[in-house]
Parts: structure tokens; C-alpha cells; sequence
């Protein structure tokens, strides 16, 4: 029996790491993408529009974008990290080849998802890898959305490993984080893939650089321009990764974890999200399912999820590498 294919829509901010994700995406067989929906986060709502566009060009791939969110449900809307991504998100390239006319999806990206979530009952994972505000705005104009998707895989949030932007707080969820508590308590199968396994794998720039001399295309090349940028800031913040090149694969780690569950070891518990004060973005995990706390909001009526805690890093890294050294690109 052939390996199951997964319908996907990926919830993207195109960012150095959604791209990596994209290709991985692309390169996989048993990946089937029926449309990116984007968000501000990494970069403007705009530029991430852009550059989903812009990079399913650069695959020659037809794949629908419908543009969403440009800020968080209610707190204020955070700077573009530019530092880490680049202004334009992929590093600041140099030149972009002119656009073949693909344009965006008429529709919202929350009227996409729920669109495809009728269309296909059942069937469709969720892949957000940016804040999660589409994700809330589709459960807002289907309450049913929990029941007519498959199940949700995200990368954002952490149990046991500190945050990226404050001591507690991951990006995505900290970008909007009444989102994320929403989507948490909603009712989805939702498995989160956060900082306590992406920070484990560093992507090294001579593994991208031996898939980008195989391809010779332009999104490779692309691809490759983007993670020396996004290398060279995290050399400056580890100081391992001056001497060996990398960069972590945040997002891309949240495809892996669908297609192979079992690279990773699995926790089982109720999640929440601290939305406001010093503490603003916080992934609360609670697991002790036996104690019934006297505070509220930690009970039966928050449905469990699934964390990430530890991967396989060898495995995944060797998935990452034959994934992309497939023939999957076209001239």
C-alpha cells in the first residue's frame, strides 16, 4: 500500500525558515498543498503575500494564496524582525525575477480554510507556522472548524525550553498571543512542535549549499541567499555557530513531525496561553492531569493536545537532506 498523502494548507509569514518549510513541503510526495494562507509576522502582511507568490513561482507551482491577517486579534502589532529574516523576509535579495502575473486568492485566508475545510471534510491538516490569527478567524466564521479539519500541527510555543523573545515567550505565539489561546481551547486535534525540539536542530549552511549545487535553479539559489543571511544572525547570538554555519529549522519541523511522528517523543496535556503582562505569549502546559487546581481555565473543558519534547535529530536531518535532494524541481 503506497504511504498516505496529506492535504495540507500552510499558514505561513515568509521568513527565511517559512521557505526552507515551503520547499520541504514541495519536495515531499506525500505532501499534497492545497494553498498557502498568510500572516504578518516575520515580515508584513504585504511581504509575505509577496514572497508566497513569489516563491511558488520560483517552483512553478500553481498554488492558491489567500492573504490574511496583518495584525493580532488585540495587542499592539510587533516591528518585522528584519535583523533576523531581512526586510523583504529572504535576506534581503538582491533581485527578483519579474512576476509571471499569479495573483492572490480573492478570498480572506479564514474564508479559505473554511472553504477547503467544506470542500473536504475531514481530510485537512493545518500547518501554521507564523502567529495564529487565521487560524481564529476561521474558527470565528466556523464554529465547526475544529470537527471539519483533521487535526492542527504547529511550530510555535515551548514547555520546557525558554522563550525567543522574552524569558518565557515564543515568536508566533507572543506575536498574537489571544489567538493562540483561542485556537488552544477551540476543540482541535492540535499537536504543537515548539522551541524544546526545534532548538535542537541546526540546518548546517554546507547541507543547503550541497542541495543548492545539485539543483542549480533559482529557488535554490534563492533559498540559499536567504539562509547565509539567517545563519550569519545566529552566529552572532551562538557562539557554536560561528565556527560550523546553521541555522535552526523552526518551521519545517512542524512538517516532519506530521509525516513522522515517531522521531519525536510525545507529551500529552492541556495548553493555554498567558495573553497580556510581563509574561504576554507564554505557552502554559499543564500535564499533572490528576490535580484539580483550584485556579480555573485548566479543567476537562480544555481539550488535551500533543507537545513536542525530543527528536530523533540524526533522522531528521537526514529526512531534511533527502527530501530536498529529490528531482522535484522543473527548469
Amino acid at each position: 500500500m503506497s504511504p498516505t498523502v496529506i492535504p495540507v494548507i500552510f499558514d505561513t509569514d515568509p521568513g527565511v525558515d517559512d521557505a526552507m518549510a515551503l520547499c520541504f513541503a514541495l519536495a515531499h510526495p506525500r505532501i499534497e498543498l492545497l494553498g498557502m494562507t498568510t500572516t504578518f509576522g516575520n515580515v508584513t502582511i504585504a511581504q509575505a503575500s509577496s514572497n508566497a507568490l513569489y516563491l511558488s513561482q520560483l517552483a512553478g507551482r500553481q498554488i492558491p494564496v489567500a492573504q490574511g491577517a496583518g495584525k493580532p486579534l488585540v495587542k499592539h502589532t510587533e516591528a518585522p524582525p528584519d535583523f533576523i529574516h531581512g526586510a523583504d523576509g529572504l535576506g534581503n535579495l538582491n533581485s527578483r525575477k519579474p512576476s509571471d502575473g499569479r495573483v492572490l486568492d480573492g478570498r480572506s485566508a479564514a474564508q479559505f480554510i473554511v472553504d477547503m475545510a467544506h470542500q473536504r471534510p475531514g481530510e485537512i491538516t493545518l500547518v501554521p507556522v507564523g502567529p495564529l490569527t487565521n487560524i481564529a478567524a476561521a474558527f470565528a466564521l466556523e464554529p465547526q472548524l475544529p470537527q471539519l479539519v483533521k487535526q492542527v500541527v504547529l511550530m510555535g510555543g515551548a514547555v520546557k525550553e525558554a522563550g525567543n523573545v522574552s524569558p518565557v515567550a515564543e515568536a508566533n505565539i507572543w506575536n498574537d498571543p489571544h489567538a493562540a489561546d483561542t485556537v488552544f481551547t477551540a476543540g482541535f486535534d492540535l499537536a504543537m512542535v515548539g522551541l524544546d525540539v526545534t532548538y535542537q536542530v541546526v540546518v548546517p549552511v554546507s547541507m543547503m549549499e550541497a542541495i543548492a549545487q545539485q539543483h542549480q535553479h533559482p529557488l535554490t539559489d534563492t533559498l540559499m541567499h536567504a539562509v547565509r543571511f539567517y545563519a550569519n544572525f545566529y552566529a552572532t547570538r551562538y557562539p557554536a555557530l560561528k565556527d560550523t554555519p546553521g541555522c535552526f529549522g523552526h518551521d519545517v519541523m512542524a512538517f516532519i513531525a506530521l509525516l513522522h511522528p515517531e522521531l519525536f517523543q510525545w507529551a500529552t496535556g492541556r495548553l493555554r496561553c498567558v495573553t497580556d503582562g510581563i509574561t504576554q505569549g507564554q505557552t502554559v502546559w499543564h500535564d499533572r492531569l490528576g490535580i484539580d487546581f483550584p485556579q480555573l481555565g485548566f479543567g476537562a473543558e480544555v481539550p488535551l493536545s500533543r507537545a513536542c519534547m525530543q527528536v530523533d535529530v540524526p533522522r531528521v536531518l537526514e529526512l531534511f537532506r533527502a527530501t530536498l535532494s529529490r528531482p522535484w524541481l522543473h527548469s
